[in-house]
């Protein structure tokens, strides 16, 4: 019994900060430890960057360099969960599934596949609802909603709830 109470302990001792105390705490340590709000902005500004090249009849090759980041970035970020929240978890994962798949049917219709454009087309429009939920849910559990900025002014501002002055 000692083995099994020795054994307890020590994992509680391994658990990470975004596994211990409130839910608040918990997502707040997670959001700033996984860049979760900047993940969030870097998805929106890929889908913008794939409408304005679209738009401006770029390259294939360029179409698809912008899609490419898309995917990569949707995966990378998929990577970071789960959160210590389930509905957040679920919430981010639909959005970044959602990403991930505009961004390789984007990048497989940039040589002229207007069926899979579309489909990246509504992929994308559905993203950005989904990643506004996820910012919510982050909001209802924290109390503050964190900054989307991919960006940090001069660099030492570490607060991912943009509290910086």
């Amino acid at each position: 019994m000692a083995v099994v109470i020795a054994g307890s302990l020590a994992l509680v001792g391994c658990a990470g900060q975004e596994q211990s105390g409130t839910p608040s705490a918990r997502v707040s340590t997670w959001v700033s430890g996984a860049a979760g709000g900047a993940a969030i902005g870097t998805l929106e500004a890929d889908s913008a960057n794939i409408d304005q090249a679209l738009a401006h009849h770029d390259a294939p090759a360029a179409i698809k360099t912008v899609c490419a980041l898309l995917t990569n970035d949707a995966e990378t970020a998929i990577g970071n969960l789960p959160t210590p929240d389930g509905q957040l978890t679920n919430d981010l994962n639909d959005a970044y599934q959602k990403g991930a798949a505009a961004g390789d049917d984007c990048y497989g219709g940039a040589s002229g596949n207007a069926s899979l454009l579309k489909r990246s087309a509504e992929e994308r429009a559905a993203l950005l609802p989904l990643l506004t939920t996820a910012l919510d849910r982050i909001a209802s559990v924290t109390g503050r909603t964190p900054s989307t900025s991919t960006t940090q002014p001069d660099g030492s501002c570490s607060d991912p709830f943009g509290g910086c002055n």
